[in-house]
């Protein structure tokens, strides 16, 4: 496997008046497909940065997800999103869900049209007819939606842990439930519009929405987000340094973790925030979550995808919502690598019927 790093000129298609670049690593295969050619990108999700993907675990060797697929043919592409990782990260509020999305659209254009015109790599042949997979985990996973829905970016979509129909983080059994403010998507995060004021002032949990009320809730012991994102059996110093990061406490941050996410992910745990979205995608879904996570209800979800005729489902025993760190990760990666190999076959298929 051979990775590439590229800085993408994305300043027109997020047209917020100032320069604006994203960071990819593009991972080829050291193996040729064994059908049509898939290149899949995926995006991170909040507080973590395109190496979520490619980051080994102790007991992992191969770099990560990335090089599971590239090692069954596919050429993987993480991305960070603008605010995340190593792309551009403005200042205050700007970012919001569409000039993401749409500098996420013009990041895959750029790289598709390097690997169609034999320009990404000397010596990498060109490639035609691909099959473009995006995936997103978690923020990620609303990013790809939004992109998909708004732009068409892909031939298949793959939202891991996030709910097209509500969002929530679970606390663990026994703890008070955290709450979170519903934000109305479009009210301006410098004066929010917040439709369940009275639910909030009753919670007996942590009140949580900026990353000062999760350092504050941590202070006062687990961090709120441990129980739902980490599987009991994950190694502890991992999950120690994961946790730490999310607090604020770690310093160098690990690998996969991201030093800043865009507030505008304050909107995602509210109810129906990408309804219209998820119900006009047409292409196929893939809907993949870990035994504990933040979808509540996994086998509700094809509901929101009413424009799809391909949609499916994935519940991985012993993962939490981090899916990358636990022990059945692979089970995980193997299962979205036959979905997308799938759909590589189909279009193969369709591609050569008569008509």
């Amino acid at each position: 496997m051979k990775s590439i790093e590229l800085k993408i000129d994305v300043t027109d298609a997020a047209a917020m008046g100032r320069p604006m670049q994203t960071a990819v690593t593009v991972f080829l295969p050291g193996v040729a497909p064994g059908g049509p050619p898939v290149v899949c990108f995926a995006f991170p999700g909040g507080g973590y940065c395109r190496r979520y993907y490619s980051f080994d675990m102790p007991d992992g060797s191969g770099g990560g997800e990335a090089g599971f697929h590239c090692d069954r043919g596919w050429i993987f592409v993480a991305c960070d999103h603008l605010g995340f990782g190593d792309s551009t990260i403005p200042e205050g509020n700007a970012l919001d869900y569409e000039n993401i999305a749409r500098a996420n659209d013009a990041t895959v254009k750029a790289v598709m049209e390097k690997l169609e015109g034999g320009t990404l790599s000397a010596g990498y042949p060109r490639v035609s007819g691909a099959v473009k997979l995006g995936i997103g985990q978690s923020m990620g996973g609303c990013f790809t939606l939004v992109a998909q829905a708004q732009f068409a970016t892909f031939d298949g979509v793959g939202i891991l842990g996030y709910s097209a129909i509500h969002t929530v983080v679970p606390s663990r059994p026994g703890a008070p439930a955290a709450a979170w403010p519903w934000v109305l998507r479009g009210s301006p995060l410098d004066n929010p519009k917040i439709l369940n004021q009275a639910a909030l002032a009753a919670a007996a949990g942590p009140k949580l929405g900026a990353q000062k009320d999760l350092a504050a809730a941590a202070s006062q012991g687990e961090h709120p987000f441990a129980w739902c994102f980490h599987y009991d059996d994950e190694p502890a110093e991992v999950v120690a340094r994961d946790m730490g990061a999310a607090a604020g406490l770690e310093s160098p941050l690990p690998e996969w973790r991201s030093a800043t996410t865009p507030p505008c992910g304050l909107y995602m745990v509210a109810p129906g925030t990408v309804a219209t979205e998820a119900a006009s995608i047409t292409v196929p879904v893939f809907i993949g979550v870990g035994e504990r996570d933040v979808v509540p209800d996994p086998w509700m979800e094809p509901k929101a995808f009413k424009s799809s005729s391909d949609i499916g489902v994935f519940v991985c025993p012993r993962m939490g919502h981090m899916h990358n760190f636990a022990h059945t990760r692979r089970e995980f990666w193997q299962r979205i690598h036959s979905w997308g190999a799938g759909i590589a076959e189909l279009q193969a298929v369709k591609s050569t019927a008569p008509r």
